[in-house]
């Protein structure tokens, strides 16, 4: 497949004004200007006047755990039972047949991070998966891609409900280090036993053993936090632990920027349409993403489907643009800083040579708001248009 005269977005370079995207068996096979561009041996697709990009990545939503238009019955984002659930598995609840798959395919949104929503201090397992599909193993680009943790709002109103702990934010952060503390004495004990026959392994404990990869830093620990303070307890948390960390919202990033920036903190923003409809929300501002990101802050952008439907997540950089953000900087924010947020980068999130052919061709500039999409693949296959 070539797509030619177009205006191409790499997303890990500069733009190119006048340019083509090949791909072949699936993965991006060249990208360059019109001048260099091959002898087409297949499909061809003019895209003069659109731009080619990158398929969109959601760096976090709940999509196909939280059933379109349906009620308790396809509601599977929170085991709101237990406070404690790393051993909870993304794939094993999402339904890759829920109508919103689709129409984030129509929008260009060919990745998405999806997981547990933010009722448990430990939430579990998030998983990176293709928009297309119908069995979710085929669709895992990375499963688990990140261990979900939430502080704020939402555990203490929860378990507040149910006249169980935790019911403040000291016992929220407490029931997070414990179960980390918990992880790394379960590890020790496994590399004791592994090291020496005459020690035992430890009783398989699962949380234990789902807790394991984000204590060793080989699992991200996404963590769910609005304020600045809550924010701040994450960063706290994640250095008592040397764990590799994303802040998730970050609604008062832009309080503590300079912070943020000096701690190394990465920062998915998001969702930004919408009303404050908690206290915690009560800081939320258009130009956070954008003042994270002068700061020095690596940023991304995310719907939280269903927060946002997961389709206007162009529209959510555009408003991030709209409030001083540079532009190209809210196109990596949804392609290359997302993939890399959420451990897909070498698979997604630009137009790279040996990456999937996942792109999108759209008749304006995608942040535009009469902007139409003109094509969509997926491993390049044509999903939308084309």
């Amino acid at each position: 497949m070539l797509i030619k005269n177009g205006i191409i977005h790499p997303a890990d370079g500069p733009v190119i004004e006048n340019g083509f995207v090949a791909f072949s068996d699936g993965v991006i096979t060249a990208v360059g200007t019109m001048e260099e561009c091959p002898t087409p041996d297949g499909e061809v697709l003019d895209a003069a006047g659109c731009h080619v990009l990158p398929g969109f990545v959601d760096a976090h939503c709940h999509l196909g755990l939280f059933g379109n238009a349906l009620g308790f019955e396809a509601d599977d984002g929170n085991e709101s039972t237990d406070p404690c659930t790393p051993q909870l598995r993304a794939i094993d609840g999402v339904n890759p047949l829920d109508l919103c798959f689709q129409e984030a395919r129509a929008g260009g949104v060919t990745t998405v991070l999806t997981g547990p929503g933010s009722a448990n201090p430990i939430a579990g397992q998030f998983a990176a998966l293709k928009t297309d599909g119908s069995v979710v193993d085929a669709m895992a680009v990375l499963a688990p891609a990140a261990m979900k943790f939430a502080l704020g709002e939402n555990p203490k109103n929860v378990y507040n409900d149910r006249h169980e702990t935790p019911v403040t934010r000291m016992a929220t952060a407490a029931i997070i280090r414990e179960n980390l503390a918990k992880a790394v004495e379960y590890r020790d004990k496994l590399r004791r036993a592994a090291e020496d026959e005459d020690a035992d392994e430890p009783d398989f404990d699962a949380k234990l053993a789902a807790l394991v990869p984000v204590v060793e830093g080989k699992l991200p620990a996404h963590f769910h936090a609005h304020r600045a303070d809550d924010i701040a307890t994450a960063v706290r948390i994640a250095k008592e632990f040397s764990l590799d960390y994303v802040i998730v919202h970050g609604t008062e990033g832009h309080a503590i920027a300079d912070f943020l920036a000096a701690e190394g903190a990465r920062v998915v923003t998001g969702p930004c349409m919408g009303d404050r409809s908690k206290p915690e929300l009560a800081g939320m501002r258009l130009d956070n993403p954008a003042i994270l990101s002068r700061a020095g802050v690596k940023v991304a952008i995310c719907t939280d489907h269903p927060e946002t439907p997961i389709q206007y997540l162009p529209m959510c950089a555009a408003m991030a643009v709209k409030a001083g953000m540079d532009r190209e900087e809210a196109l990596r924010a949804i392609t290359l800083y997302a993939a890399e947020l959420g451990g897909a980068a070498d698979r997604v999130g630009s137009l790279t040579v040996g990456k999937d052919a996942d792109v999108v061709v759209t008749e304006g500039h995608p942040f535009e708001i009469m902007s139409k999409v003109k094509a969509v693949f997926i491993g390049g296959r044509t999903v939308t248009g084309g």
